[in-house]
């Protein structure tokens, strides 16, 4: 394992266990704030993911155990964990959310720029979209048996056009403003038609549609 892969482990590992301090110790009176404010900005990891010499090392040691941690503080642990996080809200949301990045980083790992794309649209996008749907969302609708707002969904197109722009330019990816446009517009359709919390497992196309729209 070279130096930067255990530099990028321990960046990753160190700045999830500060989130998960500050939702459950600081943040735990607001349980459905608390789970938010985890899902928004265990996203900043986009921002580590060029430390990594390794696909296997981030895909399979920084992303992939998220999958079983997620899963057992979820309802569905076998170790009957009541978590608050995972039990407000969509409860295989984080699940889902961990799978996205592990398989886009298997396949993207040399274009980490569609890996952040990916975790940018699940975490600032589909968290703010949620945030401010239940607390402002008037104008609801109901596509596949998941309510939601379009005040949210538009939140999520605003959101991403924002926070993709920021992602391209980090990476040094020429920002094309209809290219960025074009991708928030999938994810938030993608967001509003895709059900119980596989929304952030759909988000997966966000990062593959940046790469086809930007190839082309």
């Amino acid at each position: 394992m070279d130096t930067g892969d255990i530099l990028g482990l321990l960046l990753v590992y160190g700045y999830v266990v500060l989130l998960l301090v500050i939702s459950e110790k600081v943040l735990n009176k607001y349980p459905n704030f608390s789970r938010k404010f985890l899902h928004i900005m265990v996203g900043n990891v986009l921002f580590i993911l060029p430390i990594f010499e390794s696909r296997w090392v981030m895909a399979f040691l920084a992303a992939a155990p998220f999958i079983i941690l997620t899963y057992l503080i979820s309802p569905y642990s076998p170790l009957k964990i009541k978590d608050k996080i995972s039990g407000s809200g969509h409860s295989l949301g984080l699940v889902y959310y961990a799978i996205s990045w592990t398989v886009l980083a298997l396949i993207f790992f040399n274009q980490p720029w569609i890996i952040a794309v990916g975790i940018a649209a699940m975490s600032y996008g589909d968290g703010m979209a949620s945030l401010i749907g239940i607390k402002y969302g008037k104008t609801k609708y109901n596509l596949s048996g998941d309510t939601k707002s379009l005040e949210g969904s538009l939140t999520m197109f605003i959101i991403l056009i924002v926070t993709l722009w920021i992602v391209l330019t980090y990476y040094a990816v020429p920002a094309d403003p209809l290219v960025i446009c074009s991708v928030a517009l999938v994810a938030t359709i993608f967001e509003g038609v895709t059900p119980k919390g596989l929304d952030n497992l759909t988000a997966c196309f966000s990062g593959v549609a940046t790469y086809i729209l930007l190839t082309i």
